[in-house]
């Protein structure tokens, strides 16, 4: 019996592998490398080549390796262009999660482990975030996500599916030294690749509603994180009640610009951001209280910003400069 983890080329799904491996547990890997990368899983974790719509193809594989549960992280993730590309992110993201229920609910597996994010509490109003904020997502990214909570919770409701939902701020670091994260969205990879390419990197708005006027986010290093759906997985199938969201944050909030000095510091390149228009989907501020998933998932932080930011970029891929 294995593990299925989907998208797990990608980042973050990669680490979750990795951390699975070091468990003692299983994992067979399903992704269509959109955005994943073929060397990220190791020769010996079986690999599929699969997007997660494809249901037929999909139910084939689930039965040929023997799945008991699955950590659902495939999606299309990138709030800002989920703004400019509604129906594409509405179909992988819901459409991708509704084709696993059904292939689940077929071949009776029945736990499931679900990539959420924080996007789902769009601008909140409170200053620290928890599992019962309010959710008023601000992309079609953070609905989809929202949606697909929805989904797992009424699958549940009728079948008895074991679940919970982690519900993710920023995920940096790395915590593997082949791993990195190479979204062209997200602010670390941004950063670092125009460093290492000899750029100034950008800042995109200046003027949020914040102390230096740039976005707040609460970041935690992957590592950990990947920690968090192990042993979420592994309580499910132990029987053990599980809450239905769960908020994987720090409680502490840091600024675009102190990430930007964060960097210089850990690198030792000076450089002055080029500041660019607000992107479209980015609230101002988020933090969150994990206090919840201390309490039942064993969450806990054990990297500081400092080891994020150095282990970013003693990961990043060489690339040629300009």
């Amino acid at each position: 019996m294995a593990i299925l983890v989907t998208g797990g080329a990608g980042y973050i799904g990669a680490h979750v592998v990795r951390a699975l491996e070091r468990a003692g547990l299983e994992s067979v890997v399903v992704d269509d490398l959109s955005s994943g990368h073929r060397e990220f899983v190791r020769p010996e974790v079986p690999f599929i080549d699969l997007n997660v719509l494809h249901a037929k193809q999909l139910v084939d594989q689930l039965a040929e390796h023997h799945i008991e549960a699955v950590i659902h992280l495939a999606a299309f993730k990138y709030a800002g262009v989920s703004v400019e590309r509604p129906a594409h992110t509405w179909r992988q993201n819901a459409g991708g999660t509704l084709s696993l229920l059904r292939a689940m609910e077929r071949l009776d597996i029945g736990a499931i482990v679900f990539s959420s994010t924080a996007a789902v509490y769009g601008t909140p109003d409170v200053e620290t975030v928890t599992e019962d904020t309010a959710t008023r997502p601000e992309s079609p990214y953070g609905e989809s996500k929202l949606v697909g909570e929805w989904m797992i919770r009424d699958q549940a409701q009728a079948t008895g599916l074991r679940h919970t939902s982690l519900r993710y701020f920023n995920v940096v670091g790395s915590g593997e030294p082949d791993l990195y994260d190479s979204s062209p969205h997200n602010l670390f990879p941004l950063v670092i690749r125009a460093l290492a390419q000899g750029h100034r990197p950008r800042i995109f708005g200046e003027d949020y509603p914040t102390p230096d006027g740039t976005c707040v986010r609460d970041y935690v290093h992957v590592a950990d994180l990947a920690e968090a759906h192990v042993t979420a997985v592994r309580r499910l199938l132990a029987g053990n009640e599980l809450e239905r969201v769960y908020n994987l944050g720090n409680g502490e909030g840091v600024s675009v610009r102190q990430i930007m000095q964060s960097v210089s510091d850990a690198t030792g390149i000076a450089f002055e951001p080029e500041v660019m228009g607000r992107r479209p989907g980015d609230p101002a501020r988020i933090v969150a209280s994990g206090a919840l998933a201390a309490r039942d998932l064993d969450w806990k932080l054990t990297h500081t910003l400092d080891d994020m930011v150095a282990s970013a970029w003693a990961s990043r891929p060489v690339e040629p400069a300009d």
